[in-house]
């Protein structure tokens, strides 16, 4: 979850949203900048905006270190 494919982080989201995915699951991260955060922040406004919820899953420990830089942890539905 780095620069480089944020936005098609975000698009590939948002058409899992589309599709009634609730749950992501970062088990499969190995990578993370703040652009990460960013990109979950958008699959939250996407979801909200569609009147769903999501949850995120097996969160890798350098995202949660980067939401704790951030002051957003609490923001960010992280299960």
């Amino acid at each position: 979850m780095t620069l480089p494919g944020a936005t098609a982080l975000l698009n590939e989201g948002k058409a899992l949203l589309a599709q009634g995915v609730t749950v992501v699951d970062l088990a499969g991260v190995t990578e993370v900048d703040s652009s990460g955060i960013s990109v979950v922040f958008g699959w939250l406004r996407a979801a909200r905006d569609a009147g769903k919820s999501i949850r995120i899953t097996n969160v890798p420990a350098n995202f949660i270190s980067l939401a704790e830089v951030y002051g957003v942890t609490e923001q960010l539905p992280l299960g």
